[in-house]
């Protein structure tokens, strides 16, 4: 079974998730999990400005999502920082390129996930999955979440990302804020663990 994990980062952090949630993902037998990014369009003047051009070359080497990424899997997990409450400018602008497999109903019966970053304790994590998640029921998509069985959601000893939703972390502002920590990474592997499991399930392989 094949499951892609397609983020946008621009300071690394959702970077950071990914690779958690892939290797959440590898802990599953016959999962055969890809990593990729979504185009930055961001000018190299604008990440510069923003401080963002050496986060950026920290994950370079990752390949650019294609609409082939898509097509190809039986499950796909994606990440997305939070803008205003949903998801990038640049996820969105890749999402809508996709209407050509909508039409054919490529993404029918696929599993999708979602997972998210916010500067703050309450920068519109939720609402950004939850908002994500219309775009993959127009795509006919097997949603799937984080239920309560993983009980790092439920951690009251620290700030903490993650909800039902998905795995979440809280970025703070800028390249050199808060990093991801461990209950959040524990999170977002639970996260692509699970959805290998549905998904092997569904496939039956």
């Amino acid at each position: 079974m094949k499951i892609n994990v397609i983020f946008y980062s621009l300071y690394g952090h959702n970077y950071k998730m990914a690779e958690a949630v892939a290797k959440g993902a590898m802990e599953v037998e016959g999962a055969d999990v890809g990593l990729f990014q979504v185009s930055e369009t961001f000018t190299p003047d604008i990440l510069e400005k923003m401080g963002a051009t050496e986060s950026k070359k920290s994950f370079e080497h990752i390949p650019v999502a294609t609409i082939e990424n898509l097509t190809e899997a039986d499950a796909i997990i994606f990440g997305t920082p939070t803008r205003f409450g949903m998801m990038t400018a640049q996820m969105r602008a890749f999402l809508d390129r996709t209407g050509g497999i909508w039409v054919k109903g490529a993404l029918i019966g696929k599993v999708g996930s979602v997972f998210t970053s916010s500067s703050t304790q309450h920068g519109g994590q939720e609402s950004t999955i939850l908002s994500f998640h219309a775009t993959l029921l127009h795509h006919g998509m097997i949603i799937v979440g984080v239920p309560y069985s993983e009980t790092r959601q439920s951690t009251l000893s620290e700030i903490t990302g993650g909800s039902p939703y998905g795995a979440s972390t809280i970025a703070g502002g800028g390249a050199n804020t808060r990093q991801p920590s461990d209950n959040e990474l524990g999170i977002a592997r639970f996260q692509g663990r699970h959805v290998a499991e549905i998904t092997k399930k569904l496939v039956g392989e």
